[in-house]
C-alpha cells in the first residue's frame, strides 16, 4: 500500500527523518514506535503531504505521491489524524461528520438557488451515513453534542469517524491513545480492528502504549534518530538489543544486564 524509499526531512542542521525506508502492506495494522524525537510524527507528516520531504520518495499502490498536498491525498484515500484532535468546536458531532465529504452540492452558490431539492436529498444521505458511523463507534448518543464538550477519548473517536465518511484506503493515526482512559481506548481498539476486518482499512498507528500496540498491531516498526531501527512482532521488537538501547541507552542496558547476571 505504502512504500517509503530513503526519506529525509531536515530542519536546518537537524535531520528529523534521516534515510527512513519502510513498506506498509495492504490490509495490515502496522504499529510505529520509538522514543520521543525519533521522527515518527515527522515521517507521518511527510507521507501525508503536510511537510515536503528534503529528499526520498513515497509511493501508494505503486503511484509516486511524494510531496502531494493533503487534499490530493485525501481524494486518493490517504487520511491522517493528529495527536491533538482537530474538531470544529462550535459544531455538533453530527455536523462535524457531515462536513467531511467533498464536492457537496450545497457548496455551490448557484446550486443553492436552483437545486434546493438536490441539496436536501444529499444532506439527508450524508446525515444517514453519519448516524451509521456514530452507531458503529458507539457514540450515537453524542450526535447533537457540541464537539467542544467531548472528552479527549471521544474526540479521538470523532476523528476516527471522520475517516469513515469517505472511502479511506489507509489511515495514519498519531497517538490515538494519548490522554484517553482505558475504557475508551478499548473502544477505539475495537473500532480499528473492525474497520480493518470488515472494511479493509489499512492502518499505521503511532502509540506509546505497548499494550495497545501489542493488541492490534502486526507488524511493529521501531524508529530511532530518524531511521527505521527494526521491524517484526512486538515480542521480537522488545527483545531487539538495538531497540533496548534506543529506549534505555547503553548505560542503562549494561546496568540491567549486569544486575540480571548477578
Amino acid at each position: 500500500m505504502i512504500e517509503v524509499h530513503d526519506l529525509h526531512k531536515h530542519f536546518g542542521g537537524f535531520h528529523a527523518v534521516d534515510g527512513a525506508s519502510l513498506r506498509i502492506a495492504p490490509g495490515s495494522i502496522t504499529g510505529l514506535i520509538g522514543p520521543n524525537g525519533a521522527g515518527k510524527s515527522t515521517l507521518f507528516n511527510v507521507i501525508a503531504g503536510v511537510l515536503p520531504p528534503t529528499s526520498g520518495r513515497v509511493t501508494m499502490a505503486g503511484e509516486d505521491i511524494t510531496g502531494l498536498p493533503p487534499h490530493a491525498l485525501f481524494h486518493k484515500g490517504l487520511l491522517r489524524t493528529f495527536q491533538i484532535a482537530h474538531e470544529f468546536h462550535s459544531m455538533t458531532v453530527l455536523e462535524n461528520l457531515m462536513m467531511v465529504p467533498g464536492g457537496q452540492a450545497g457548496e455551490s452558490l448557484w446550486t443553492t438557488w436552483v437545486a434546493r431539492g438536490r441539496i436536501r436529498r444529499e444532506e439527508a444521505e450524508i446525515a444517514a451515513r453519519a448516524h451509521e458511523v456514530l452507531e458503529f463507534l458507539t457514540i450515537d448518543h453524542l450526535a447533537d453534542e457540541k464537539a467542544a464538550n467531548l472528552s479527549g477519548g471521544q474526540k479521538k473517536l470523532l476523528e476516527l469517524g471522520r475517516t469513515m465518511m469517505v472511502d479511506a484506503k489507509i489511515v495514519f493515526l498519531d497517538e490515538v491513545g494519548a490522554g484517553v482512559n482505558r475504557t475508551l481506548l478499548n473502544t477505539i481498539a475495537d473500532a480499528i480492528q473492525r474497520l480493518n476486518a470488515e472494511r479493509g482499512y489499512t492502518f499505521v498507528v503511532i502509540e506509546h502504549d505497548m499494550d495497545f500496540i501489542g493488541r492490534i498491531c502486526d507488524p511493529v516498526i521501531c524508529m530511532a534518530e530518524g531511521k527505521v531501527l527494526a521491524e517484526g512482532t512486538l515480542d521480537e521488537i522488545k527483545a531487539d538489543e538495538r531497540v533496548i538501547e534506543a529506549y534505555l541507552g547503553t548505560g542503562l542496558k549494561n546496568k540491567a544486564k549486569t544486575e540480571a547476571e548477578a
